[in-house]
């Protein structure tokens, strides 16, 4: 079920939380909902004892290593040439942008087969904090999925990251974003399926500000949930489920990459998908993703 279909009850809520929280509500805390409470109370939250936060050095659901981060090799000027990010006095308000943090959080990636499972902690400190702490950046390399560690300021200025999260936002480094060129397409069918790069004219860049910088939303019914191009990821029955829905990003330095978000919880996202059950542990995501020939 997606957002357009919830009941109203949940929408006086999600605006309920928007209000505290002076950035986009995240619904993985429903506090009007008793079944939170003791699971999910806001990821990141010291109620949440399966969730360990932004910045935490550990992460129970994995034995991987985390990444290191850094700055990657630089993208080819002349490929891909820098651009002036428009509305950024608007982005820095409606995404919670910061300038005086750089995410720490955990990413780490594993390999199956021909893909990536990476695992991405995008809790951002929790629902409550969320607004005070920065996006992960992230780009996809021969070696998994890396952190790039900039401020969300900076990042509106470098073409070094190709994606990035925070809570249940993905965006990535492209029109409203960012001033590179990765743009998504959303093509149908199976994750499994996709095995070639969709046409070029199916790729767009992010674009959820008009002309007058009027955040453009979604469509979900959520207040100040921003379209962005990858946002049909996830939808609301009690509980954020996931899609599996296919993306397509071509990155930057032309190659092309498929991405599934396989999970939006560290633990419990299939009894959520089936039975509306909330997990445990939001926003420690798991992505699969592979090179797409």
């Amino acid at each position: 079920m997606s957002f357009t279909t919830c009941p109203k009850i949940h929408l006086i809520l999600f605006a309920l939380l928007a209000a505290c929280n002076g950035n986009e509500p995240d619904l993985s805390s429903d506090s009007g909902n008793p079944a939170a409470t003791g699971s999910d109370a806001g990821a990141g939250s010291d109620a949440d004892p399966g969730t360990t936060g932004a910045g935490s050095d550990t992460d129970p659901g994995t034995t991987d290593p985390p990444t290191t981060g850094g700055t990657p090799d630089p993208v080819d000027p002349n490929a891909c040439p820098l651009v002036e990010v428009p509305c950024v006095d608007a982005a820095i308000q409606d995404l919670s942008l910061v300038d005086d943090k750089v995410s720490d959080a955990e990413v780490t990636s594993e390999q199956d087969g021909a893909d990536w499972v990476s695992r991405i902690d995008a809790s951002a400190g929790g629902t409550m904090a969320a607004a005070m702490n920065p996006w992960v950046y992230l780009r996809f390399t021969d070696d998994g999925l890396e952190r790039v560690d900039l401020d969300d300021v900076a990042a509106l200025e470098s073409g070094a990251w190709d994606i990035a999260a925070k809570r249940f936002g993905i965006r990535v480094n492209s029109g409203s974003s960012g001033p590179s060129c990765v743009t998504v397409a959303t093509p149908a069918g199976d994750y499994a399926d996709l095995d070639a790069a969709p046409p070029d004219a199916e790729f767009a860049p992010e674009d959820y500000y008009d002309d007058a910088c009027a955040l453009q939303e979604d469509g979900s019914g959520l207040p100040g949930s921003p379209a962005y191009r990858m946002a049909s990821w996830w939808g609301y029955t009690g509980c954020v489920t996931t899609t599996g829905f296919p993306f397509a990003l071509r990155l930057a330095d032309g190659r092309t990459v498929k991405l599934r978000v396989e999970a939006y919880y560290e633990t419990g996202q299939a009894d959520c998908n089936e039975n509306g059950t909330m997990g445990t542990g939001a926003a420690l995501m798991t992505w699969r993703w592979s090179f797409l020939p």
